[in-house]
């Protein structure tokens, strides 16, 4: 068995308001292999993202430990989270969050210079994951002179620049017609195989599901 990224153990997490509660995971167990691809499905509001967020330490599960490379999440800084989280993980989302006012290849490169690569390492670097996913010609254009489905491969070349060790990815084609959105998977799978980089997705899609190596299913607060 290859490397465990991240691991879960007994995760809960609930949410209060007010004086009621709401038990969205229950006692979680999850471990995230090196190269390995799952999907996350399940109805809406069966805490999908929220274990994502667990997963990569946005949020703190209520009980149980989420440690990212044996690391617990709990037990360390949000300074040490943050450097955790540029180091070793990408983030792809339903909506691309790209800077608008900067171009394809500022925005790629970003996350270098946020790991104080140097301008020019990061550059080259950014360039090259976006001949990847196909825009080495679109490197100077802004989102708004992007597609759909270019703005979505911009954010999963900034997702993947730093050679994360996983991917967290939350409905990254939910915004996408069905033939274009085929596509963006299709070129997540893709680099996964290249780079060797675990893939985490939450989707909807089953179709899009039955391609990974493995589907859980969120029901009732537990991974089925």
């Amino acid at each position: 068995m290859s490397e465990v990224i991240i691991s879960g153990s007994s995760v809960s997490k609930t949410y209060h308001d007010g004086t009621s509660s709401v038990d969205v995971l229950k006692g979680v167990d999850l471990n995230i292999h090196a190269g390995e691809c799952i999907a996350i499905i399940g109805p809406s509001g069966s805490g999908k993202s929220t274990l994502l967020h667990l997963l990569g330490g946005l949020d703190q599960p209520t009980a149980g430990k989420v440690r990212l490379q044996g690391t617990d999440w709990q037990q360390i800084s949000e300074k040490k989270r943050c450097q955790l989280r540029n180091r070793y993980l990408g983030f792809i989302y339903q909506f691309h969050y790209l800077l608008p006012e900067f171009s394809a290849l500022e925005n790629v490169a970003m996350p270098l210079l946020l790991a104080k690569k140097s301008i020019t390492e990061a550059r080259e670097v950014a360039l090259e994951i976006l001949e990847k996913v196909g825009l080495g010609s679109r490197i100077t254009h802004k989102p708004a002179e992007l597609s759909g489905g270019e703005r979505q491969r911009v954010a999963i070349a900034r997702a993947l620049v730093h050679k994360p060790h996983c991917v967290l990815a939350d409905e990254p084609t939910g915004n996408l017609d069905q033939a274009t959105a085929n596509k963006v998977f299709n070129l997540m799978l893709e680099l996964n195989q290249q780079l060797h980089t675990a893939l985490v997705v939450v989707t909807h899609d089953q179709r899009l599901a039955s391609s990974m190596d493995r589907v859980l299913t969120v029901q009732d607060g537990s991974l089925i």
